[in-house]
């Protein structure tokens, strides 16, 4: 079986989400700040080589999200939500879970990242299912 993927569409859903999550983390900087441990919070600005890891990591879950919206036949935008969010309870919010239960970390700085990973994956799967 052959599945056809909009190459052009997985890279803008990538860069698209990348600034997203630029706004979104300075949005919550403060919040960050406050929440995360002190060396972590120590670094206003990223660093050029995470930002670049960020940015391929968007890319790859693009990638893998338009070859499951093109194995599962979805079609529709209504679908893409569905899947998106599906894939959020599946892996960001069940790693979540297990950070804030098993590491200690914050419910509220899990919460933040799960606001972001809900975002992004929808937004990657509207994107690549209604440009196909």
């Amino acid at each position: 079986m052959m599945i056809h993927l909009n190459y052009l569409a997985i890279v803008v859903a990538a860069v698209a989400v990348f600034a997203f999550a630029a706004v979104y983390y300075i949005a919550f900087s403060r919040q960050r700040a406050r929440l995360s441990a002190p060396a972590a919070a120590a670094g206003s600005r990223p660093k050029v080589w995470l930002m670049a890891l960020e940015l391929g990591k968007s890319l790859v879950v693009a990638l893998v999200v338009a070859g499951l919206v093109a194995l599962v036949g979805i079609t529709s935008w209504v679908g893409a939500v569905e899947l998106g969010f599906a894939l959020w309870i599946a892996f960001p919010v069940v790693l979540l879970i297990g950070s804030v239960t098993q590491e200690n970390v914050p419910w509220k700085l899990a919460a933040i990242h799960a606001g972001d990973w809900l975002a992004k994956l929808v937004a990657i799967a509207v994107i690549v299912t209604v440009w196909r």
